[in-house]
């Protein structure tokens, strides 16, 4: 007669062996989560952005509770700040000329942090398996993923800009610089979180993440470095606003290619 497993603990199916089984009830709390949204059947615009917004709330809860991505990012993004403002020392004009390359960078490696977290916490609770379950559309899951995402770097990001003006004075805080840094942040999102998934179930994927994803963003830091260097600078819009089509048109490009490969990658998972 076979060994029943014990009560309240499921085995772990998300592919990485070297886990041990998790409670049941963590499975039962994310099932809890998005059964709401779930339960709606039909199609439409209305029920997908619904199911979107389930997945977003259930990593921002998860965040509320464990304060990992969050703080992690925003602490290291401070520090990286002030660190970099004590190994300068510059006075403010030679500080235009730098920060916008510093901002980026840190926007950059803090970002991978918080990404490395998007999956690897559901791999790490056990709660990737139910999460493959779901019945949801993958493109759901993913866009709900970068929503959430999204919101901890933008907050990340608004406690980074008060710090620059502090350490550099050198105030970031113009319009077309906040444009700019919404669309680099969206086009780096949409693409680290589809590497997220892909190496979620990596033994490295704390390496293999930023490995991957960095050389990516090449684009995505070039552009962003000259938008912010030429509205530091006082420039017109017209010598600038190439910058501003680069940064919108790798959004376009990769959110269309995270929404067709993604699927794919989540199978794999």
């Amino acid at each position: 007669m076979s060994a029943q497993p014990q009560s309240g603990v499921q085995p772990n199916i998300a592919g990485d062996n070297s886990a041990p089984p998790r409670p049941a009830h963590e499975q039962t709390q994310l099932a809890s989560a998005l059964r709401p949204a779930m339960l709606r059947t039909g199609s439409g615009p209305g029920v997908y952005l619904r199911k979107v917004g389930a997945i977003a709330a259930k990593d921002i809860r998860a965040e509320w509770r464990a304060k990992e991505v969050f703080a992690t990012m925003a602490a290291f993004s401070v520090l990286a700040v002030i660190i970099f403002g004590l190994a300068f020392d510059l006075r403010v004009p030679d500080a235009q000329m730098v920060v916008p390359g510093v901002y980026w960078v840190i926007v950059l490696f803090g970002g991978v942090m918080g990404l490395n977290r998007s999956f690897g916490a559901e791999v790490d609770r056990g709660s990737l398996a139910a999460l493959l379950l779901a019945p949801v559309d993958r493109s759901a899951i993913y866009f709900g993923k970068v929503a959430a995402s999204l919101l901890f770097m933008a907050a990340t990001e608004a406690i980074m800009l008060p710090v620059t003006l502090i350490i550099f004075d050198v105030n970031l805080f113009r319009l077309w610089i906040l444009v700019g840094i919404l669309l680099g942040t969206i086009g780096y999102v949409s693409v680290g979180t589809l590497f997220a998934a892909l190496t979620a179930n990596t033994r490295a994927r704390e390496s293999m993440l930023p490995i991957l994803l960095l050389p990516v963003m090449v684009p995505i830091f070039v552009a962003g470095v000259g938008l912010t260097s030429a509205v530091v600078d006082g420039r017109a819009l017209g010598d600038f606003n190439h910058w501003l089509g680069i940064l919108a048109g790798y959004d376009l490009i990769f959110l269309t290619i995270a929404f067709m490969v993604f699927d794919m990658i989540w199978e794999d998972a």
